[in-house]
């Protein structure tokens, strides 16, 4: 997904995510003889059709048009501003006022997955992509150091012969000096994409370390293929990808991002799996569980970029570690009243089905990537 194509996405899930909301901000009544319903054909009574709900006034303007779209963004805004607090702070509380009913200052579980989604893929283009790219370049400014190098050796080892005999020199002079540039300039681009702060190695270049997806693809492409594999056609999958490692990233990228809604219904019946037995708890409750839950663990991963390109290893370990069970235990006490035995159990729980959804998830999706 390119920079545009991910904020005209941003923007379209504001507006989609106003429409699954359903805002019915009252407008202002044409000045013209009220008649009937342009959608249902209704008499009409006032500003809106009581049959359809429909405003009685029908905008034909370009400008009015440019309006509804600022104002389903903003509408969406408003209203996400008082959730994602809840959603953060207080998951359980949010869950609880939703089926119960409170609905009107809190933006849907479903919509805010719906943006959730959208704007994780947003921050990825712009910075995990990124990140991406920095690390291929220096792969591949360092393979061309590496054989400008080699050539003023081989030049230097030319030109110590021509001096023993005496006979082109001046040639093998030029052809060092030409080799000597070349060498310059790779170390120079090779400095300009490596951190500052990095360069302190004895040839004045320590590279950056490469990303986790590039360390993997190197692993599997080390290691030598597996006749006896019980899964010989995963393998080929991820060796596959492996052969090019950021073009198989940006697959898996925008694979997940068109399958998240997937994570739903596999996560559905392992929490009614928890609760089957617990009088008054239905499957709907599970199903807003599960969207706020998931909105607050892609919220947590869209905060985690900007955390990477700033190196903050230390904190990012501890938002992964800590946030994740954390969140889950509080939502699970709120949302289905449970004492803390019982939520911290059923977290334990929780937390291994992620896991393992998860993992199965990511399979899945690259083995639909990639090919």
């Amino acid at each position: 997904m390119s920079d545009v194509e991910a904020a005209g996405a941003l923007a379209m899930a504001g507006l989609a995510a106003s429409e699954i909301e359903g805002d019915k901000t009252p407008q202002q009544a044409s000045a013209a003889p009220i008649a009937n319903c342009a959608n249902c054909q209704a008499p009409l009574g006032g500003a809106f059709c009581q049959a359809c709900g429909q405003s009685a006034h029908i905008h034909h303007s370009l400008l009015h048009l440019a309006e509804e779209v600022v104002h389903g963004i903003l509408h969406f805004d408003a209203k996400a501003w008082k959730t994602i607090p809840l959603l953060v702070a207080f998951p359980g509380r949010l869950t609880r006022r939703y089926i119960d009913g409170q609905r009107k200052n809190y933006v849907s579980p479903l919509a805010l997955f719906l943006f959730m989604v959208f704007l994780t893929f947003f921050v990825t283009s712009f910075g995990g992509g990124q990140l991406l790219t920095r690390d291929a370049n220096i792969a591949s400014l360092t393979n061309h150091a590496a054989s400008a190098k080699l050539r003023v050796e081989r030049n230097e080892l030319a030109l110590a012969e021509a001096r023993k005999a005496d006979a082109g020199v001046a040639g093998v002079e030029k052809a060092l000096a030409v080799s000597r540039k070349l060498q310059h300039e790779a170390e120079q681009r090779l400095l300009y994409v490596v951190s500052p702060e990095k360069v302190t190695s004895e040839d004045g270049v320590e590279l950056r370390e490469p990303s986790w997806f590039n360390k993997m693809a190197s692993k599997i492409m080390s290691s030598p293929p597996n006749p006896n594999a019980n899964f010989p056609e995963l393998e080929k999958t991820f060796r596959h990808a492996a052969e090019n490692p950021e073009l198989a990233f940006y697959k898996l990228k925008n694979t997940i991002y068109k399958f998240s809604f997937l994570l739903i219904p596999i996560s559905l019946p392992f929490v009614w799996l928890m609760f089957f037995w617990k009088p008054g708890v239905t499957m709907y409750d599970h199903a807003v569980f599960v969207l706020y839950s998931l909105c607050f663990m892609s919220l947590l991963f869209t905060v985690l970029i900007p955390l990477s390109i700033l190196n903050q290893g230390w904190l990012i370990g501890l938002l992964v570690c800590l946030a994740p069970p954390l969140h889950m235990f509080v939502q699970l006490r709120g949302t289905y009243s449970l004492g803390k035995w019982g939520a911290l159990w059923r977290t334990c729980m929780l937390l291994l089905v992620a896991n393992v959804v998860l993992g199965v998830f990511i399979v899945l999706v690259l083995m639909m990537s990639v090919h």
